[in-house]
């Protein structure tokens, strides 16, 4: 998907008059950045007549932006990856409550927010990827394990101030406590191949080469690995192996990308369309099998060979709202831990 090369305030001001000479439109803020979602956008405007008009920026930027824009703002829809992050825009009072039978239908009530202010779309799962040749499988089953001595040396983890790490460690602390949680947290520092650095995919390509012997990585980009066509990538999936931790106990966990309608949407029934229209089927498949993300719903028939291989997993159960509320204790639980 090719970013529009103009600043967020001229951009803004175009949509703010294009909206005012046409109401059969959405405007869409967004952080993804999938050429896939172009798929998303071409089969709403068919189905409904609706043109879709969007920002894109990093989320906060476009929460900054929200927060400046005020009553004025053109945008209808916010987009953005990780409950945390939707917590963000929540804290800061840019969503309004939706009620609507067909969201509640296919959206599971752990993967959105209690009153209606923004719905989980997709997820994605944080496992445990492991070197074949240092880690047998079974070896390690949870996230707990990867604090115990045995693995002194030989964890590779990306920074606490990831959002997907803040999530883990917000969920960890609504199931197990804030005590719990960082004396995990230290035992993976104590753990620690070489410092934080990089992303999922980098600590991914180091646990193949054999810097370290296990990470953490959403599924999203284990599965892109799985079906890239580059011989380093197919190499470094040959060489690894996936954990679904803590299957004997609350389930792997799981964050989403979602989206709510915004306080001051000016095309608020053409907001809930969409909503209601990224939780159908067609918009399902789009997700899973354009981005390598897990459907929210049950009835979406997807043909994604990925994530067939991963197979089957059982998947923690807290609402995902949670995630953003502890979020503050995750980072000091961290910060306290000393994992950078």
């Amino acid at each position: 998907m090719k970013r529009i090369a103009i600043s967020l305030a001229a951009a803004a001001a175009l949509l703010a008059g294009q909206s005012a000479a046409q109401d059969n439109v959405l405007n869409l803020y967004t952080s993804r950045h999938y050429q896939t979602d172009e798929a998303l956008y071409t089969g709403f405007t068919q189905k409904t007549g609706i043109r879709i008009q969007r920002i894109e920026a990093p989320e906060d930027a476009l929460i900054e932006r929200l927060r400046n824009e005020g009553a004025s703002s053109p945008a209808d829809i916010l987009v953005t990856v990780d409950a945390g992050r939707l917590w963000r825009a929540e804290q800061a009072g840019l969503f309004q409550p939706v009620k609507s039978a067909e969201l509640e239908r296919h959206v599971p009530a752990h993967l959105r927010h209690p009153d209606g202010l923004w719905f989980g779309f997709s997820t994605r799962a944080r496992v445990i990827v492991f070197n074949r040749d240092l880690v047998k499988p079974g070896e390690v089953r949870n996230y707990e394990d990867l604090a115990t001595a045995k693995w002194k040396g030989k964890v590779c983890m990306r920074s606490s101030a990831s959002i997907y790490n803040l999530s883990l460690a917000a969920g960890m602390i609504e199931s197990l406590g804030e005590a719990k949680t960082e004396e995990w947290a230290r035992g993976v520092v104590a753990n620690f191949a070489r410092a934080p650095k990089g992303g999922d995919t980098d600590q991914i390509k180091a646990v193949a080469s054999g810097e370290c012997a296990l990470t953490l990585a959403n599924t999203y980009y284990y599965a892109r690995l799985m079906r890239s066509q580059k011989p380093d990538e197919r190499d470094a999936i040959a060489k690894t192996g996936v954990a679904w931790p803590n299957q004997d106990g609350r389930g792997t966990h799981v964050n989403v990308s979602g989206a709510g309608v915004l306080k001051h949407a000016p095309h608020r029934q053409a907001a809930i369309r969409f909503l209601e229209y990224l939780a159908s089927d067609d918009a399902q498949r789009y997700f899973a099998d354009g981005n390598n993300e897990y459907p929210v719903t049950s009835t979406a028939k997807i043909d994604n060979p990925a994530l067939a291989t991963l197979g089957a997993f059982k998947a923690d159960r807290l609402n995902v709202s949670a995630l953003g509320r502890q979020q503050a204790a995750a980072q000091k639980v961290y910060d306290r831990a000393g994992w950078r």
